[in-house]
């Protein structure tokens, strides 16, 4: 009789125990697919901004040669960064010593470093291209493009992989106590507040006064357009009546040179509010995470969950998965160079090289600007045939 009782209290005792496991086993799996979800989404959307800005003339610009750059960093983030953070969350540990965890703390200042001065160097393009378009051509050569990238890159090295592997951003005390199962990013008051300095809150607020200034720029040009329009309508109604008075045809007045600088101005603005967006997207996924860092590297008495820190280091890394579901939604572009790149890479009967495609574009514009020709020009031309 004791042994059933003993035995009905195991079965009982195990029932419980993998009811209370199974939300968290339902958790873990659940977390595991979002994370591996958010890397791989980052290796294939930036990997599609890169072979589409090859493969399509049109948008090899200067803007995009920092776009294809700020792709290739996300793409390490997801294939350097992540993946460890990962393995930290999957085996609640750490398995690969200290060499590889420093390494990995450095990769990750370093790429996000990279990531936000890439977006400064937008914002700076942007600003020459609305705020100063006269001096833009001889300001933003592809030499100076060059040599921003070569700073984008160079530059984070000095708060990332020098510091950390000279173990001049931690404490003392972390170092005596350092475990091999445990990579924390422990770091000291000077080098939190330098490190955050140089990787976000300078260039960040660079970036949101050349914004505001690109914005206040567009807008009155915009108000300008919008004028220009309207008293280009009141004049093509007064000499349309003064033609029919004297039995005359009414010429169109627009000229090719203007509305290929209208066109011109209206695609400088539709880029400026894509990579505007873009940025915005980039402060709201590190600003939680910069001002947690900071907070708690200046506080020494605060506690705070493990959960925190994860949640806000993956806001981070979403990011780079973010961009080019910023591109396909708000550029037209990048959203047609990646139906066809796609297209071309799931379809076998696409044989159609890209130099083919631009030419189609080109073919297709054409056709569609002698279709909204007025009828007045048509006229014109057929009388002057005659």
């Amino acid at each position: 009789m004791d042994q059933v009782n003993v035995t009905r209290n195991v079965t009982g005792n195990t029932t419980a125990a993998d009811e209370d496991e199974w939300p968290q086993v339902v958790m873990f799996k659940i977390r595991t697919a979002v994370l591996l979800l958010i890397v791989i989404m980052a290796v294939l959307g930036n990997l599609l901004v890169i072979v589409s800005v090859m493969r399509h003339r049109k948008l090899r610009v200067i803007t995009n040669y920092f776009v294809v750059s700020l792709a290739f960093a996300d793409i390490l983030v997801a294939m350097v960064v992540m993946p460890f953070n990962f393995s930290v969350q999957f085996y609640n540990e750490w398995i690969f010593g200290t060499v590889i965890c420093d390494l990995w703390n450095s990769s990750d200042v370093y790429f996000t470093s990279t990531s936000i001065l890439h977006l400064c160097c937008i914002s700076v393009d942007r600003y020459y291209a609305i705020v100063k378009p006269l001096k833009y051509p001889i300001k933003m050569t592809k030499k100076m493009a060059f040599v921003m990238l070569a700073a984008t890159w160079l530059s984070p090295i000095t708060i990332s992989y020098a510091p950390i592997f000279m173990g001049w951003y931690t404490t003392n005390e972390y170092i005596q106590t350092r475990e091999l199962n445990q990579c924390e990013f422990k770091v000291n008051k000077p080098y939190a507040v330098i490190s955050s300095s140089i990787s976000f809150w300078i260039p960040c607020t660079i970036m949101i006064f050349t914004y505001l200034a690109i914005f206040k720029e567009a807008n009155r040009q915009e108000k300008a357009l919008h004028a220009r329009a309207g008293n280009a309508m009141l004049m093509h109604r007064h000499s349309r009546e003064v033609g029919d008075k004297n039995g005359a045809l009414h010429i169109n007045a627009n000229t090719p040179t203007k509305d290929r600088n209208i066109l011109k101005m209206k695609r400088e603005h539709k880029a400026a509010r894509t990579l505007g967006i873009i940025m915005g997207a980039f402060i709201l996924c590190w600003l939680p995470f910069f001002l947690f860092y900071l907070s708690t590297s200046l506080c020494d008495t605060c506690k705070y969950p493990e959960v925190v820190t994860v949640i806000m280091f993956w806001t981070g890394y979403f990011n780079s998965a973010l961009n080019p579901i910023i591109y396909a939604y708000f550029n037209r572009d990048f959203r047609n160079a990646f139906k066809n790149t796609l297209a071309c890479a799931f379809c076998s009967f696409c044989k159609r090289s890209a130099s083919d495609l631009d030419a189609l574009e080109r073919l297709d514009r054409r056709s569609s600007a002698q279709l909204r020709v007025p009828i007045p020009s048509r006229r014109a031309s057929d009388l002057a045939s005659l």
